[in-house]
Parts: structure tokens; sequence; C-alpha cells
């Protein structure tokens, strides 16, 4: 299987172009074993999260691995109860679960509460040596634009909902042009039928001789987007990192760009919606 390129961030440091991702994978034993797999078949970026409840499931996956831990770079991020005098121990915590020595990449959540004060607790941690890089998820160009005006480091990633149905027009050209790196949550559109029975996929991937998946996440790479798909099953796991063996032409880019929509498929649960107006506390976590 040919490895995943990398790609350059805006502080120096170096990214996959695909990720495996645990969201929701809260049992222990499965999210570790999905972590060993995930790296036994060469993956090299992890992406979890404080209000994943699964961050020491994570570490001790890749610790089970005997992957050097160099070679792999570990995402988490910080849940916005957590923001403000709050950040510095949440940054601990994450650390302790995780168990790493250091985080790769930490990024805020979402852009709710003390925004401006956990930002400059990350940038203390990577003064101080915890995290490499920072960056921030679900933020808009209204968000970063708010950030960056008051912030020592740019953020190097913004993780965002991003599939053929919802492409972030307005977000990417920004992004692109800020120097920062985009990451797609829900890449498959949580494995909609609907987007893997679109004709125009079909066609591609029956020509091309591989999956329907395949074709999405590699669409992904071409954009310049890093995917971040999720499975628990070793052969799918293996099957959706298998995406650098062909190569879309421009017109199955166009065609697959031709699928967008106007609005985002993810339906963001009440809880989290309640944030807007209260910062409840995240689920109880490990």
């Amino acid at each position: 299987m040919n490895p995943a390129p990398t790609i350059a961030l805006s502080d120096g440091s170096t990214l996959p172009s695909i990720g495996f991702g645990v969201f929701q994978v809260t049992d222990v034993d499965q999210c570790e074993a999905s972590v060993a797999a995930a790296l036994d078949a060469g993956y090299r970026l992890l992406d979890t999260a404080a209000v994943y409840r699964n961050e020491r499931a994570v570490g001790r996956g890749v610790r089970a691995s005997g992957v050097s831990r160099d070679e792999v770079v570990v995402t988490t991020k910080l849940w916005p109860a957590d923001f403000g005098r709050r950040t510095p121990r949440a940054i601990e915590r994450s650390l302790e679960r995780l168990g790493t020595g250091h985080i790769d990449l930490m990024l805020l959540h979402r852009p709710h509460g003390d925004v401006a004060a956990a930002w400059r607790a990350l940038e203390d941690a990577v003064d101080r040596g915890q995290i490499r890089s920072i960056g921030v998820s679900n933020f808009s160009v209204r968000d970063l634009t708010t950030l960056m005006a008051g912030a020592r480091i740019r953020p190097a990633v913004n993780q965002v909902e991003f599939h053929p149905y919802w492409q972030q027009t307005d977000l990417l050209p920004f992004l692109a042009a800020e120097g920062i790196v985009p990451q797609a949550w829900y890449p498959l559109a949580h494995g909609a039928r609907q987007l893997l029975d679109e004709p125009a996929l079909r066609g591609i991937a029956e020509r091309l001789g591989v999956s329907e998946v395949q074709v999405v996440l590699r669409w992904h790479v071409q954009r310049d987007v890093v995917p971040l798909p999720k499975s628990t099953s070793p052969a799918h796991i293996a099957s959706n990192l298998d995406v650098f063996g062909f190569e879309l032409s421009p017109e199955d880019m166009a065609a697959i760009d031709g699928l967008g929509r106007d609005r985002p498929l993810y339906r963001v649960p009440r809880w989290v919606d309640a944030i807007t107006t209260r910062l409840p506390t995240p689920p109880a976590l490990q």
C-alpha cells in the first residue's frame, strides 16, 4: 500500500494527507484495537477529542502498536466548557489520558466560550513543549478572523464538516489564502447511502476498479483537504487508506464537485447547540 504523502503546516510541521478518526468509538477495547489496526495499516494521523471520551484508549493503542511514537501525529481537542481559566488544566488532563508524552496537534473544538483565553493557553503550551501544533475546529471565516487578530501563533488547521454534498465554498478559499490546512470530519457524509449511490461516483469507481468510498476519499486528497474516516473494521480501515495508487481526472473531480448542495448534513445535537448560550460540563471523561 502506498504511504500517505504529507502536507506542510504553517508552523513548519507536517501532517499526513489522510487520518483516522475515533468519534463515537467509546468502547475502550474496541477503540484501542481500532487504533492499533489503523497504525498497522499505515495510518500515521489519529484524531480524538476530550469530549469523545476515548483519549486514554487512543494512547494505549499507540503504545501497543509497536509503531515509533515519533512517526505518529496525535490530535485531540479542547471542549468549550474548558476554555478560559480551566484550559491549562484541561491540557494537562488530555496529556495524562493520552500518555503520549506530548500532543502533536491540539484544536479548539468549537468557537464558543472564552476562545481568546483558550488560545493563549494553547500558545503557552506550545512554548512549554507540551503541544507541537495548534488549530481549531468548526470555525467560520468570521471566527478565524476574530481569533487571528489577537493570536501570537496562527492556527495551522481548521477541522470542519466537508464532503461532496457540503464543500465549504466560502471557507476553503479563505483557508488557502491564510495558509490554514482544512481537515474533514464526516468525509463520507456519515456513510450516507444516498451519496455512495450517486451515479457519478459509481461510474468513476467502476472505471477505476475501486470503491465509491475510495473515490470520495481520493477526491478529498486532491482537493487538499485531509479526510478523517472512521471505522472499526480492520478491512475497511485498510481500504480507506488505499487511495494513493490511483488518481482522479479533472473530469472526475468536476463531476464530484457538481454534487455540492447548499447546506451541511450533520445535525448538531441540542446539548451541543446549547453552548451558544451556556457552557455545559461535558460528559464524564475517562
